[in-house]
């Protein structure tokens, strides 16, 4: 069995979800995937499950009825992992703005120091290909507002693109992770840090998606300015 699962969730993702999963399974790694669909009108489930019949032992499916948000669907796939005892997990969009050739230096990150690995637009090294200089702008500055509120000391605070060793998912009370949309993986690194845990960041070249539509709208930006007042006065044990 392999000891690393990539969780993939899914929303009308038909144009995207055959080439993921056969790239992330050409690597030298060898990885599981784990998808969560919230109910796709599209298909994607079905495409899925096409699959598993050919990667029955490497590929699983969790769905779901509606859209019920970035954050839980992250959450189920890290208790499907606890239960199964996989040593790394990670998080990762289906559209290839995160590129799966990275997964093998986030993997390698966790197996030295860090305990969360981090895809880092805003490291040296890091940067954004295809995304308008105003959305570029308003994505680094909500790094910065949010390191300025919290005193995470992280430069891609809203990554979504992620490596966790086993133990920072078991410490995790997700009863205390309110958020689901990117507020989530703010709160998700700041619970890790203030729990104790090494987070490190790998830089990547994050690409604007080039197939199926953008799940981002203005709620979840009103989530993640609030969310982080939020988390400045909540106490984490």
């Amino acid at each position: 069995m392999s000891k690393s699962l990539v969780i993939i969730p899914t929303y009308n993702e038909k144009e995207n979800i055959e080439r993921m999963i056969r790239k992330v399974f050409s690597l030298t790694h060898p990885f599981h995937i784990l998808i969560i669909d919230d109910g796709s009108p599209d298909g994607t489930a079905a495409i899925v499950k096409g699959m598993i019949q050919e990667f029955p032992a490497n590929l699983f499916i969790e769905e779901r009825i509606g859209k019920l948000g970035l954050g839980t669907a992250y959450i189920k796939g890290f208790k499907w992992a606890i239960e199964r005892k996989y040593e790394t997990v990670f998080e990762m969009d289906c559209d290839f703005s995160h590129n799966p050739d990275d997964l093998i230096r986030l993997h390698h990150s966790c197996l030295n120091n860090a305990d969360v690995a981090i895809g880092s637009r805003y490291v040296k090294g890091g940067k954004i290909e295809n995304w308008p200089k105003g959305r570029v702008l308003m994505s680094y500055f909500a790094s910065v507002y949010v390191r300025m509120v919290l005193w995470l000391p992280i430069y891609d605070t809203t990554a979504g693109f992620k490596c966790y060793k086993i133990k920072v998912l078991e410490r995790i009370n997700f009863d205390e992770i309110k958020f689901i949309g990117y507020a989530f993986q703010i709160e998700m690194k700041y619970t890790a840090y203030k729990l104790g845990f090494k987070l490190i960041e790998v830089p990547i070249t994050f690409i604007d998606r080039a197939e199926g539509e953008s799940k981002m709208d203005k709620g979840i930006f009103k989530e993640a300015f609030w969310g982080v007042l939020k988390m400045a006065f909540k106490k984490i044990n």
